[in-house]
């Protein structure tokens, strides 16, 4: 069962769970892609077109000046050579101190620009007759100038000139404008996202904390239905399925409330009439007809119960402060009096606050549901720890599968076991305990497997229905 595990909290690591994390990173991730984009298209529309056309017009003056040094007499050429260097520096733009370490060093477009310029001039010089017999050379002198060695081929024999060219490249420091740019955006971006996503958040927020009092029995509050028409028309929903929901329930409670109450009064005239035909009627039939009154009361009384556990749980009913030693110590009672014996095991519990009444009819309902589906000995049980108290109705019978109990939770839901089947009953005592318990903020927990009978556990904040919902 663990294993599964494992890739999702992997998957977990790598791409955060948050919506906002999602668009913050997602974000990042376009912004440094489009500015990596960019990149390669200034490089392929701008850069290298530059290059090329530097590289022409550089290796046209390469020639010419070979020319220039060809018509020029032996003695003259180094006088010649040394006034154009002395010009190039002159005219070169100035170097920061701090890189001057770095003088040797070619930058990648300079890298670039003396590759195509020296295959210009190779294509040059294989046009020529007799080619040139060395390749040009390229070095950087101390003044971080570019300077291209150029070889005289003449009588008196090969001579080698080294010709400064300057301002090839006016900028060749890396100033971080690109890096700046595309961190200035991405912050931009990750602020307007942040920015929108909190606006996105705050009623998301209160769809989820609604949605959750919702599913504990509780009414929420109406949601607002402003903002941008998605997260209105959101808003608008959500109200419109509870107050469908409200209203459906409430048409139930009041129509199992008034069919239950007009029942009541045919079963009273049934009872009687019963006894005073007792002595006309065999016993056992009188006996069987009174139990048959009896479970179709209970059943009559557990729809009454169902109708006005919403209004007895709320607020019609003020919180008390009560101890549920005590409360499990009457419903022992009052079941003895049945000749029902419950086994009470009480733990050191604290008084809090509760709806006595609504919390003594939950506890019946388990109690009956317990004597009714179940088997002896049936066990009342409390405890607690720091923040929640408990008190839980066992039994010994068949138990269920756990598949079984969340359906069981469910209004007029029966179960499917043999112990359950034939059984009388409406099928809400489960119903009953678990709309008192959400009312009282806490839950009913259901523990059962077959042959270990049913726990059922009313769970409860210390601090009150009031402070929970």
């Amino acid at each position: 069962m663990t294993a599964p595990a494992t890739p999702a909290r992997r998957h977990g690591e790598l791409w955060p769970r948050s919506l906002l994390g999602r668009n913050l990173l997602l974000m990042a991730v376009l912004i440094v892609l489009g500015q990596l984009v960019a990149a390669v298209l200034v490089r392929q529309m701008i850069f290298q077109p530059r290059v090329a056309q530097v590289a022409d017009g550089v290796a046209r003056n390469v020639a010419a000046l070979r020319a220039g040094l060809q018509a020029l007499p032996p003695a003259q050429r180094g006088a010649f050579v040394e006034a154009f260097n002395r010009q190039a520096v002159l005219s070169a733009p100035p170097v920061a101190p701090e890189s001057a370490a770095r003088r040797a060093l070619l930058s990648p477009l300079e890298r670039q620009f003396v590759l195509a310029v020296s295959r210009r001039l190779g294509a040059n010089d294989a046009a020529t007759q007799p080619p040139q017999p060395t390749q040009p050379l390229w070095r950087r002198d101390s003044t971080g100038v570019l300077s291209l060695r150029v070889v005289h081929e003449g009588a008196e024999g090969a001579e080698s000139y080294w010709l400064n060219l300057p301002s090839v490249f006016p900028t060749r420091e890396f100033t971080g404008a690109w890096l700046m740019a595309t961190l200035a955006s991405m912050l931009l971006a990750l602020l307007g996202a942040w920015w929108l996503q909190r606006h996105i958040h705050q009623p998301l927020a209160q769809v989820v904390a609604a949605a959750r009092q919702l599913a504990r029995g509780q009414t929420p509050a109406v949601l607002p239905e402003a903002g941008p028409e998605e997260i209105a028309t959101v808003g608008r929903s959500f109200n419109q399925m509870a107050q469908s929901l409200a209203a459906a329930d409430h048409e139930r409670a009041l129509m199992l409330a008034g069919v239950s109450h007009d029942l009541r009064t045919p079963l009273t005239k049934l009872r009687l009439g019963v006894e005073i035909a007792g002595a006309q009627v065999d016993a056992p039939l009188a006996a069987s007809m009174a139990r048959s009154i009896d479970e179709m009361d209970a059943i009559v009384g557990q729809f009454l119960d169902f109708a006005r556990v919403g209004a007895d749980a709320g607020e019609a009913e003020a919180p008390a402060t009560a101890s549920l030693n005590d409360l499990a110590q009457a419903v022992a009672e009052a079941q003895a009096d049945h000749g029902r014996v419950l086994a009470l095991e009480l733990g050191g519990l604290p008084n809090l606050p509760v709806r006595p009444q609504a919390l003594r009819r939950a506890l019946d309902n388990l109690v009956e549901n317990a004597w009714r589906h179940g088997a002896a000995p049936v066990v009342l049980r409390t405890g607690g720890s720091a923040q929640q108290a408990w008190i839980e109705v066992a039994d010994h019978g068949t138990g269920m599968d756990a598949k079984e109990l969340d359906h069981m939770r469910q209004p007029f839901a029966r179960g499917g076991g043999a112990a359950r089947a034939g059984v009388p009953g409406a099928g809400l005592g489960l119903a009953i305990a678990e709309r008192v318990a959400r009312a009282h903020g806490g839950a009913l927990e259901l523990h059962s497997a077959p042959g270990q009978g049913l726990r059922a556990r009313l769970v409860l904040p210390l601090a009150g229905p009031a402070a929970a919902a």
